[in-house]
C-alpha cells in the first residue's frame, strides 16, 4: 500500500462526458433505434426486445440456484424492515395559525429507473438495493435497466431479484443509452423522474447531464473504505476486510487509520498473504498500489481524520467503537466493532449499499425510501388571515418592487 491516494484524471471524466452527451442526444433524437445501435455497438450479443417479457421473466427463475434466492429473499426481507422503519416517520403534519393551514406530507414520486451493473459482472444484489426502497415508498411504476453479458441476456439471478423485489418492467439496455431511455423515453420506454443506482464512469456522467430535467441520486464514483483500528483489531480481519473492498475494481479507495505502528506492520504482512490467494489478486494488488493507505496517528486524531476523509463506509474497529465513532457524521455508512464488516453490510445486514462517495457522504446519506418520497405541500388561507397579511405583503412587495403582488392580494379584500 502506498502513501497517497491516485485521483482519477480530469481528462478522463470529460471523454467519459462528451461519449455521454453524444449518446443521450442521439437516442433524444432517434429513440428505440438509437438505443440497439448502442447495445450492438458496445453489448455486441444483445438480442431481442428492449423490454423482458414475462416469459423472460420466468425463463430467469428457472435458471437460478435455491440458495441464492434464498439469500436474496433474506436481504430484501432485512432491507425491507429498515425502509419501513424510516418510512414511518414521514407522518403527514397540518398546523394552524391565524387562520391558515399549511399540511405537509410525503408522496412517492410517480415513477422510478433503477441501473443494476452488469455485462461482465453481476450484481443482483444492486437490484434488491434500488428496487426494494421504492416499492416500500409506494412507487406506482418500478423500472429496471441493466446491460446484457455473454449471450445477450441479463443475468437471471438480476432479473428474478429485480422481479421478486417489485419492479414493472424490466429493460435489457445499459450504459448511457439506458440512461437516456429512462430519462427522456423512447418508443419502447416510457420516461421516469428519477433515475438511481450506481454505473460506470460514462453511466455517471450520463446521470449527470440528464439531472437537470430528470432526477437523480447522486452521483456515485469509485468505492471507498477507511478503517478505523487501535491495537484491539486483529490484522487479519483488517486484511481481509481491505481486500474486499479493493477488489471492486483498480479505482477503489482503501484506507487504514491507527494509532498502533505494531497493527500497521501486521496489516501489510497479512495484506500480502491474502493478495496472493485471492482469486482477483490482480485487481486487488493494482487498487492498493494505486489508491491504499496506511496511516499512523495519535489516537486523538483519528476520528478526525475519517470525518475529514468522509468515506463511503467507515469501519470502526477499536476497544469503544461508540466513543470513537462519537461526533464523526460524514461518512455514507458507518459500522461499529470487530464483527461489522462493510461486505456484510454489502449483502444482509438491512442496509443499503448505494452509498455516497467521493466526500458527497458530507450532505447525503444512503439510497432509501427518502429518494423516492416527495416532500408535498397545500395551504389554505381564510379571509382573516389574508387581511392580516396584506400590508405586510404590500411592505415586502414594494420593497422588492413586485407591485402586481400587492395588488393580487389587496383586490381580495
Amino acid at each position: 500500500m502506498t502513501r497517497r491516494r491516485a485521483a482519477g484524471t480530469t481528462a478522463r471524466k470529460e471523454e467519459a462526458a462528451a461519449a455521454a452527451s453524444r449518446i443521450l442526444a442521439d437516442v433524444r433524437r432517434r429513440g428505440d433505434a438509437a438505443v440497439l445501435r448502442y447495445e450492438r455497438r458496445f453489448n455486441s450479443e444483445s438480442r431481442g426486445a428492449l423490454r423482458l417479457s414475462r416469459a423472460d421473466v420466468r425463463a430467469a427463475y428457472s435458471r437460478v440456484g435455491a440458495a441464492q434466492m434464498r439469500a436474496l429473499r433474506l436481504a430484501a426481507s432485512r432491507l425491507e424492515r429498515t425502509e419501513r422503519a424510516t418510512m414511518s416517520l414521514l407522518r403527514s403534519r397540518t398546523t394552524s395559525s391565524g387562520g391558515v393551514r399549511v399540511t405537509r406530507s410525503f408522496e412517492p414520486i410517480r415513477s422510478a429507473g433503477c441501473y443494476v451493473p452488469g455485462g461482465l459482472a453481476r450484481y443482483p444484489s444492486t437490484a434488491v438495493m434500488c428496487v426494494v426502497p421504492a416499492r416500500v415508498a409506494g412507487v406506482p411504476r418500478i423500472a429496471v435497466a441493466s446491460p446484457p453479458g455473454p449471450g445477450g441476456e441479463i443475468d437471471p439471478l438480476t432479473v428474478a431479484a429485480a422481479d421478486m423485489c417489485g419492479a414493472h418492467e424490466i429493460y435489457r439496455m445499459g450504459g448511457a443509452q439506458a440512461v437516456a431511455a429512462l430519462a427522456y423515453g423512447t418508443e419502447s420506454v416510457a420516461a421516469v423522474d428519477k433515475i438511481v443506482g450506481p454505473g460506470g464512469l460514462v453511466v455517471t456522467e450520463a446521470k449527470r447531464l440528464v439531472s437537470g430535467s430528470t432526477g437523480i441520486d447522486m452521483l456515485a464514483g469509485p468505492t471507498e473504505l477507511c478503517i478505523i483500528a487501535d491495537s484491539s483489531a486483529d490484522p487479519a480481519h483488517v486484511a481481509l476486510d481491505l481486500a474486499s473492498q479493493a477488489e471492486h475494481g483498480g479505482d477503489s479507495a482503501c484506507h487504514l487509520v491507527t494509532d498502533s505502528r505494531r497493527l500497521a506492520r501486521a496489516v501489510e504482512e497479512e495484506l500480502r498473504a491474502v493478495v496472493s490467494g485471492s482469486e482477483r489478486s490482480a485487481i486487488i494488488r493494482e487498487s492498493l498500489r494505486r489508491n491504499g493507505t496506511i496511516t499512523t496517528c495519535r489516537t486523538s486524531e483519528m476520528a478526525a481524520m475519517a470525518e475529514s476523509m468522509a468515506p463511503e463506509h467507515l469501519q470502526v474497529m477499536t476497544r469503544d467503537p461508540e466513543r470513537t465513532a462519537r461526533g464523526i457524521t460524514t461518512p455514507g455508512i458507518i459500522l461499529l466493532g470487530h464483527g461489522t464488516p462493510s461486505a456484510a453490510s454489502d449483502y444482509m445486514l438491512g442496509t443499503n449499499h448505494v452509498l455516497p462517495t467521493g466526500g458527497t457522504g458530507a450532505f447525503r446519506g444512503s439510497l432509501s425510501v427518502l429518494d423516492f418520497a416527495k416532500l408535498a405541500t397545500r395551504a389554505t388561507a381564510s379571509r382573516r388571515a389574508i387581511t392580516s397579511a396584506s400590508p405586510h405583503v404590500g411592505a415586502l412587495a414594494g420593497a422588492e418592487g413586485l407591485h402586481a403582488h400587492r395588488a393580487a392580494v389587496e383586490g381580495r379584500l
